[in-house]
């Protein structure tokens, strides 16, 4: 395989891409990645239209747990749709699916769909202004819930600031932003404005920005927090959710919050997002006292896809494989740059973890993260990328049910024809 990231027939075809699509892409996240035009992909693999494949550690930025084209998935999506896709009313594989993502995750009462997880938090954020009567919310320093102008932030300290040109500055006035893991900076934030603030939302493990896991008993304390100060919690269970465990971070960590937001792999790739909770909140959409609207929420693609997702979890738990995978993939990654001397700096959950490079010192915060050689190790992925590993510039890698010994041998060999070409 060549060196090159980017192959002529992609190159070709981004370019025309870009005549008709601001930037050749669809989405913002994209404009970092090398202009690689994919062709299909099946399982852990992606072909490009030059005929290159990828391991990918990219997943779509996270939806395919279970790996591209998933036949269980497919398959149910494409048989259900042949009877109809909206009915503008309840479909029964709606019911179905709010039965198996209910009885997965255990602890909450009630479900919602939507169709995407940036809509999902504004619901969650609406539903606890309107319960507890106040405005404000708590977010954290480098945790991620959509694009929209009230929680995008960008790197600028001190408190949020717009990340977009067009963004309304103002919205961002209705949270207040701390950093992530310090619960007696929570605890002085709630004594002085408890009584101002609806929300405490979080990534219970903060994958987006860094694969950085909650401090023992932080988790448990913010609980106790929001309980004390009668403040809604509410997990932004995106990313962790049927990832972590089939239960999620609830599951993995053993603290429940009001209310969770879920996406990308509750619907095996398939386009679907859920809020979740108890029933004496969820019951405000019910009563139609809280607006909760979507034309295409609870399509009967989305379920089915939900519904075959849920059933594969179930029968076939792919977590110990996942992480057993994770695990030996980290360490072979290591081992590799470890000859190479390159610092190469590794943590997080085994499905979900993060590559930067630096010392191998504790992170947990953005701060922390910050600290770490983040543009270096993007300069490096162009050169994965070029040896057919298809990953982020931004450290994370996503691990699927469909990586095996196969993709294993595959990446470390690929990753190690990367370093031998020299640098970082």
């Amino acid at each position: 395989m060549t060196k090159a990231p980017v192959g002529p027939e992609s190159q070709r075809l981004h370019e025309r891409a870009a005549t008709v699509i601001p930037g050749g892409v669809n989405s913002n996240i994209r404009l970092a990645a090398p202009s690689v035009v994919f062709d299909r992909a099946s399982g852990a693999t992606l072909w490009d239209v030059d005929g290159r494949d990828y391991v990918d550690y990219v997943l779509g930025q996270g939806p395919q747990f279970l790996g591209h084209a998933n036949p269980a998935v497919t398959d149910a999506v494409a048989t259900a749709c042949r009877d109809g896709m909206l009915f503008g009313a309840t479909h029964r594989l709606e019911i179905e699916a709010a039965e198996r993502v209910l009885a997965a995750l255990k602890w909450p009462e009630r479900i919602r769909f939507g169709a995407t997880g940036t809509e999902a938090v504004q619901a969650a954020l609406r539903l606890a202004r309107a319960v507890t009567g106040r405005r404000k919310f708590v977010r954290f320093n480098g945790h991620y819930h959509g694009w929209l102008d009230n929680v995008l932030i960008g790197p600028d300290q001190p408190g949020p600031r717009p990340a977009s040109d067009g963004q309304v500055a103002d919205y961002l006035g209705d949270s207040y932003l701390l950093e992530w893991n310090d619960a007696d900076a929570l605890a002085a934030l709630l004594a002085e404005h408890g009584d101002q603030i609806c929300a405490v939302i979080m990534e219970p493990v903060m994958v987006n920005t860094g694969g950085i896991e909650p401090r023992p008993g932080y988790l448990q304390r913010v609980r106790e927090l929001c309980d004390q100060h009668r403040v809604i919690l509410i997990f932004d269970e995106v990313i962790t959710g049927f990832r972590l465990a089939l239960g999620g971070a609830v599951e993995a960590y053993g603290v429940v919050p009001d209310l969770a937001i879920y996406g990308k792999a509750i619907g095996g790739g398939w386009p679907v997002s859920a809020v979740a909770g108890r029933a004496d909140l969820m019951e405000w959409f019910g009563t139609g006292r809280v607006n909760h609207s979507g034309t295409f929420n609870g399509s009967v693609m989305a379920v089915a896809a939900v519904i075959a997702t849920m059933r594969e979890l179930a029968d076939d738990p792919p977590y110990q494989r996942v992480t057993a995978y994770g695990n030996d993939l980290m360490k072979g990654l290591a081992a590799v740059a470890e000859r190479y001397g390159v610092p190469l700096h590794l943590h997080g959950p085994p499905s979900a973890f993060f590559a930067s490079l630096g010392p191998a010192d504790p992170v947990d915060n953005l701060a922390g993260l910050q600290r770490l050689d983040l543009d270096g190790y993007a300069a490096l992925t162009t050169r994965l990328v070029g040896h057919g590993l298809w990953v982020m510039r931004r450290g994370i890698w996503f691990v699927s049910a469909a990586h095996g010994e196969a993709e294993l041998a595959t990446t470390l060999q690929r990753f190690e024809a990367a370093l031998a070409e020299g640098g970082s």
